[in-house]
């Protein structure tokens, strides 16, 4: 089958890396190994592009080329009010093929709001006129639910592949050694230097942390991740946790599980975090993950058993949370190796990605 993929958001090939392009790009790959034909639909980036005319006519020539893919379906991969899709609903209809959309997200208030009610409407279109629209978040289910029937959805549970981050002692060590670290535990938080929520979980942390190093807590710091806000950390970190903190950079994603297996719990606050598919990969890695019980974490952390989620922002139960872990390793041992049994009974992209693979060849051949 020729599966048309589309991701209004941002294109698979671009270069700042983050978690939902990382899941379109398992998603593609994955429909390919299944034997699938996957034909990127580009366009222009949507997000925002209602408040952007300089971007219209780019979307006027992508209609014009989409129209001439020979798609027997299509699917879009994240649909929401700030990039809504504007390509799927006109080419499928242009095309007479099934349309789909993974990862569509339908909220109401946005409409209440005149600068986000255009997208708002737009998506509602989009949403109104799939075929089949997949979820990978239980409250966004709770949501599409106030506006489509119940057999035009289908949750799928966010996936990774396990075997990629299996955790790995030897490279661990080796990474240790070349850190120059010390003995104690190793803090590991995975993310995005973007001057939002990730740089403000960051802050957060690195500041919190410095509680513990003033209590004679022994610990590293490990971040690693890049962007604009990295030399604001670095000077953060010098000042709060001086000669405590290594910051990695950007690691490629085939180089993150020898990171993973280098720390032994994983800590990152995940401010209105979606999901996080980076504690789906440090659980997969056998590490303990300490963050916010807000957004989607709790649909990818099992509380008290892979981690401890805490109320946002409550400083106190964070920091006993992560101070609890630092002090008992038979704890982050057990923890960590229910993580990676979690992950791989419950989280395995392939497993989890052959239910949108089914459903949409079922579109096609009813």
């Amino acid at each position: 089958m020729k599966i048309a993929f589309h991701t209004p958001f941002k294109p698979l090939d671009h270069p700042r890396p983050s978690g939902d392009l990382t899941t379109a790009r398992y998603l593609a790959g994955f429909l390919g190994q299944r034997g699938h034909e996957v034909l990127e639909a580009k366009g222009p980036r949507c997000r925002w592009i209602y408040w952007k005319p300089w971007l219209w006519p780019s979307l006027g020539l992508a209609r014009a080329r989409a129209k001439k893919i020979p798609a027997q379906a299509w699917l879009t991969f994240h649909c929401y009010y700030k990039a809504p899709d504007l390509l799927g609903p006109w080419a499928t209809n242009r095309l007479g093929v099934p349309y789909a959309i993974f990862q569509g997200i339908y909220s109401t208030k946005r409409r209440r709001d005149p600068r986000t009610w255009p997208g708002f409407a737009l998506n509602r279109r989009a949403l109104l006129a799939a075929d089949l629209v997949f979820s990978n978040r239980l409250q966004d289910m709770e949501n599409l639910r106030r506006l489509l029937p119940e057999d035009k959805l289908c949750y799928v549970a966010p996936g990774i592949d396990p075997k990629a981050f299996r955790r790995d002692p030897l490279a661990g060590e080796a990474l240790r050694r070349q850190w120059d670290l010390g003995p104690g535990p190793v803090i590991l938080s995975v993310a995005m230097f973007r001057d939002d929520v990730k740089s403000q979980g960051l802050r957060y942390l690195i500041t919190r942390l410095s509680s513990l190093a003033g209590q004679g807590r022994d610990f590293s710091l490990v971040l690693a991740g890049d962007g604009e806000t990295r030399t604001e950390l670095e000077a953060l970190a010098r000042e709060h946790l001086p000669g405590r903190t290594r910051f990695l950079g950007l690691v490629p994603r085939d180089k993150l599980a020898g990171v993973y297996s280098a720390a032994d719990l994983f800590v990152f606050p995940g401010i209105r975090e979606s999901l996080g598919m980076v504690y789906l990969e440090a659980q997969a890695a056998g590490l303990p993950v300490v963050a916010f019980d807000n957004g989607g974490i709790a649909e990818v952390v099992r509380q008290g058993q892979t981690g401890l989620l805490t109320p946002a922002f409550d400083d106190q139960a964070f920091m006993a949370a992560v101070e609890a872990l630092l002090v008992d390793p038979r704890r982050r041992q057990a923890m960590g190796e229910a993580g990676t049994a979690y992950v791989a009974g419950h989280h395995d992209q392939g497993r989890n990605f052959a239910v949108v693979a089914e459903r949409l060849e079922g579109l096609v051949q009813p």
